[in-house]
């Protein structure tokens, strides 16, 4: 506990940017709001950051990292982590086993669909373009489930670096743009019904926010839909986050063997260790949510909070972002992100042709 007050000293000179930068980015998200807060926040993080080290490196623009932002350093990497794992934890308030299972026995086929394939494509066309693990992982996942949350909830799991997360931000908000325009006219089109259209902005926009915008062109109907089908598939966070933490604790493990493995026995890593403990909380919340605990007017207020501090953590990595490293990651990412987007939606409509949902 003596540790705590030094702690708070150097950390809050760092906290205090990225809040006052997320309640920034936050007022622009409500003047914009198909834009939102988290990625306004960092652009903005990014500027400040860049502002930092230009500063501190005297005139010698974009050569820092993380570790040149000085007294601001302590709390950026906090806010960046714990805040975000915290928000993580949050977000479980807006869902409850009923709402899984009232909605899950039609749509989760879509929804699985749509996430086998975005995955299978971010590996497979992610080597071909020659993106990294990292960067492939979490604009897969930001693309395949619900962006700025999952690419926040897999970050620290995987251990992404900031420019990595910065990148797939920008990535997954490009592709929401284009959705609030392009998805509407789709779906008149193709002449889907408000019920089909929800579902299709559900499993093929990325971040809430912009499901919201997308489906409210096309309708009420679509709008209740969508959202529905959106906080379903918030759900996947969780068995790809396991599975990406068992497969980096096996990655860790052959790196770096425990003792056990290195006198021959077994060595198994438990199942609690795999688990990160904001997975752990986030179900927590789910349950409170499902038995009442939590009660469901509280829902938006946990949302919103959520929202708030995915915002501030966001703002963190965007200080401590690595221009440097964005240019060497070049224009392959960005294609990624396209081809995935494209092949989600596509991949979206199919399943529900095939399941009998048009």
């Amino acid at each position: 506990m003596l540790d705590v007050v030094p702690f708070l000293r150097s950390a809050w000179p760092g906290v205090a940017i990225a809040l006052v930068i997320g309640l920034a980015a936050t007022a622009v998200g409500h003047a914009v709001p198909v834009v939102g807060g988290p990625v306004p926040a960092v652009v903005l993080g990014a500027l400040v950051g860049w502002l930092v080290r230009r500063r501190r490196h005297d005139g010698r623009v974009g050569t820092g990292t993380g570790g040149d932002l000085g007294a601001l350093q302590p709390g950026v990497k906090f806010a960046s982590s714990r805040v975000l794992q915290f928000a993580v934890v949050l977000l479980g308030a807006q869902l409850s086993i009923g709402s899984v299972l009232r909605i899950g026995a039609e749509t989760l086929p879509v929804m699985l669909t749509t996430l086998v394939v975005c995955l299978a494509a971010a590996w497979g066309i992610g080597r071909l373009l020659r993106v990294s693990s990292a960067l492939r992982t979490l604009i897969g996942v930001g693309t395949g489930i619900c962006g700025a949350s999952a690419i926040a909830a897999v970050t620290p799991v995987i251990g992404a670096v900031s420019a990595d997360v910065a990148y797939a931000m920008s990535t997954i908000f490009l592709c929401n743009i284009a959705a609030v325009f392009v998805f509407p006219l789709v779906g008149h089109a193709l002449g889907l019904s408000q019920h089909a259209f929800g579902v299709f902005a559900g499993t093929a926009v990325n971040d809430t926010s912009s499901v919201v915008a997308t489906a409210t062109v096309y309708g009420r109907q679509a709008t209740d839909t969508a959202v529905v089908v959106k906080l379903v598939r918030t759900l996947m966070i969780i068995p790809i986050v396991v599975g990406l933490a068992g497969l980096e604790a096996r990655r860790t493990s052959r790196e770096q063997p425990t003792p056990d493995e290195r006198s021959g026995r077994a060595g198994g890593v438990g199942v609690f260790r795999l688990v990160p403990w904001f997975l752990i909380g986030f179900l927590v919340v789910v349950l409170l949510r499902t038995v009442g605990v939590l009660p469901a007017a509280a829902a938006p207020g946990f949302s919103t909070a959520a929202t708030f501090l995915i915002t501030v953590a966001l703002a963190a990595i965007g200080v401590s972002t690595d221009f440097g490293a964005l240019r060497r990651a070049g224009f392959r990412p960005m294609l990624l992100g396209i081809a995935l987007w494209v092949l989600v939606a596509g991949t979206s409509l199919g399943a529900q042709a095939v399941f009998g949902l048009l």
